[in-house]
């Protein structure tokens, strides 16, 4: 069917248009019927189970909610700590792991070693100060000697000063010991101070009671001179003169 594109030929044909527009709306009808219809009846057969689904979904998400919530409120709550915590742990001094000792490449002892090592006062001192040093030969280095104060030891080179002293020389240059007859000191030659004094070992308290032994001797024998008669030499008395006159004749 044609229709004019004029107005008075629209005006006549309204009538077939209505008709024509009326036809194609109830053919239309028609064929969707049906499309709605199964439309519908799915909609009403699947109602119920999207219904569950979606009654589903919001039960586990209020669940989800209600435990993160408990989760929350039973975790017990993180105090700051005290700034005095923070500075008692800050004034502790990290620890430092102890360095190993190093293996030192030590020479042989020389006969001049060995000979001022013999002299050495080997044993355990009595210092000041309740200290104790204790001094004994290396067993692995010949014509050396072990010297230990309290948990500190150092390997000493026994050596014959020219005033007749001995002196143990730190192999490392740390420390320095001077024997003399009556008494022995540890000093720190890096810095300067001495470590230990008024060391005293058996040898040397023997000389000491020896010493102090003779000292009371000479004075009693002083004491006992100053105390005896004085005996003084007399010149002999003079001839009488009848006899030196005689002796004359």
């Amino acid at each position: 069917m044609e229709f004019s594109h004029d107005r008075a030929g629209l005006r006549a044909q309204s009538p077939a248009l209505c008709n024509f527009m009326g036809t194609s709306l109830r053919r239309l009808r028609r064929q969707w019927r049906p499309l709605c219809h199964a439309h519908r009846s799915a909609m009403t057969r699947f109602r119920p189970a999207l219904v569950v689904a979606a009654l589903a979904l919001a039960v586990g998400a209020a669940q989800a909610q209600t435990k993160s919530a408990a989760a929350a409120a039973s975790a017990p709550s993180k105090k700051a700590p005290a700034k005095g915590a923070v500075a008692s742990k800050s004034r502790k001094p990290a620890t430092k792991p102890e360095p190993k000792p190093v293996e030192i490449a030590v020479p042989d002892a020389t006969q001049q070693q060995i000979a001022a090592a013999e002299k050495v006062f080997y044993g355990k001192y009595a210092c000041e100060f309740d200290q104790t040093i204790d001094i004994a030969a290396n067993p692995k280095h010949f014509g050396y000697v072990d010297l230990k104060l309290a948990k500190s030891d150092w390997l000493m080179k026994p050596v014959v000063s020219t005033t007749g002293a001995i002196r143990l020389e730190d192999v490392q240059g740390e420390t320095l010991m001077v024997q003399i007859m009556n008494k022995s000191m540890l000093l720190n030659v890096k810095t300067g101070h001495r470590l230990v004094d008024d060391c005293i070992s058996p040898k040397q308290r023997e000389f000491i009671e020896a010493q102090r032994a003779l000292k009371a001797t000479d004075a009693a024998s002083a004491a006992a001179a100053a105390g005896a008669p004085l005996i003084l030499a007399t010149a002999p008395a003079p001839a009488p003169a009848a006899s030196a006159a005689s002796t004359a004749k």
